[in-house]
């Protein structure tokens, strides 16, 4: 793959979450549709680091869903290293879904890494008092951090959150304080309120703050399209390690890049589009072996404009990639588009969605009482990936 090389870059040492050691200090965030085996199979294919699964819901793991059962199993080559994010809001339910997971070895092996959500600013999660709502009622945090980490015996336990519900009403400084009392291993932390959204830039100076605060890692997370975003983030707020979501979107080789910098290399991969055709072909090729062809191809379409981003390409290209069913048929259109450099106007722009900003939504008298303990009613969800 062709490199483009930069100014030499200063290193970051390995991240510790108990005894697990991630080198680079590098994760891949969980998004819905996205982080399944074959995606994670690709990143690794370009950089260590710790790949976590899309999120999963612990009642739907505690009742067996088949689906998230499915959602839950490792990838081939990540026993040592099988990362699950969990999205829980009764502790008792928290707690019976690590004990599967960590006893029972329901994802076909033991995780090696546990992380619980508590940032998810999705409308119809947080009117039900879930995700980036939760850390408000900080008694509950407490209680479910608690009961996780008891769970989970010796595999570490982390969590993820936000700055806060909005600008009035911040929580990461009272949920790192939490999750360090209770034992988890590292605390991650998005530069946004939930009511941003994905919208603005993220404000990384909380981090920092969370940084001085704390004696457990923190993880920068929010705005990290390059890998030299991710040094800059280090730099400036000192995290122990980055949490890498959109930004890798149409570009998994961003590891390989995350890898390098982490190590004080200047190597930073710049594909031509013959390059990214390859690896386009390889990521459906993963997912047609997870899923079927027809479905694999199918998943993978929504993957097609992130990778061709910036490159010129035929509109008739473009519409028929869209309506990809086979493999030979993907890298037949594939080879009609020409090659050509990698388009450096795309980088450092956002990837991914981005929405505006609104008022987050949220159950009634949900701001009264920080200290109550009771799980928030229907928040529960029943089905895993967010």
């Amino acid at each position: 793959m062709t490199s483009g090389t930069l100014e030499r870059t200063t290193g970051l040492p390995p991240l510790r979450l108990g005894p697990l050691t991630v080198d680079p200090a590098v994760v891949l965030a969980p998004m819905a549709g996205i982080t399944n085996p074959a995606f994670r199979t690709l990143c690794r294919e370009f950089g260590a680091g710790l790949y976590v699964c899309e999120m999963i819901t612990t009642r739907a793991l505690v009742e067996r869903s088949e689906k998230t059962l499915q959602m839950v199993q490792a990838a081939p080559g990540e026993a040592d290293a099988f990362s699950v994010q969990l999205y829980g809001v009764a502790p008792a339910t928290v707690a019976r879904a690590v004990e599967m997971l960590v006893d029972e070895h329901v994802a076909g092996t033991r995780p090696a890494h546990i992380d619980l959500n508590f940032g998810c600013p999705v409308p119809k999660v947080t009117r039900k008092g879930g995700g980036s709502a939760l850390p408000w009622r900080r008694t509950l945090l407490r209680n479910i951090v608690r009961s996780a980490v008891t769970a989970a015996k010796d595999v570490p336990v982390t969590i993820k959150t936000r700055i806060g519900i909005d600008a009035d009403h911040v929580t990461y400084l009272d949920a790192g304080r939490i999750a360090q009392d209770e034992g988890a291993a590292g605390i991650t932390l998005h530069g946004r309120t939930a009511d941003q959204l994905y919208s603005g830039t993220a404000d990384w100076a909380p981090i920092a703050r969370l940084v001085e605060t704390l004696d457990i890692p923190v993880l920068g997370n929010g705005d990290l399209w390059e890998a030299d975003d991710a040094l800059r983030m280090v730099a400036e707020t000192g995290c122990a390690g980055v949490v890498v979501g959109r930004g890798c979107l149409g570009r998994p080789w961003l590891f390989g890049d995350l890898a390098a910098a982490f190590a004080g290399s200047s190597q930073r991969a710049l594909p031509t589009l013959r390059e990214v055709a390859a690896v386009m072909h390889r990521h459906a090729t993963l997912l047609a072996a997870d899923q079927g062809e027809l479905w694999g191809c199918t998943d993978f379409r929504k993957h097609v404009a992130w990778y061709l981003k910036g490159f010129s390409v035929g509109s008739d290209v473009r519409r028929a990639l869209a309506m990809v069913s086979g493999l030979d048929e993907l890298a037949e259109l594939l080879a009609r588009i020409p090659d050509q450099p990698y388009p450096q106007a795309v980088l450092g722009a956002p990837r991914g969605r981005t929405t505006p900003p609104r008022p987050v939504a949220l159950p009634e008298g949900w701001l009264a009482d920080r200290d109550d303990p009771t799980p928030p009613s229907g928040a529960e969800l029943t089905v895993s990936g967010g």
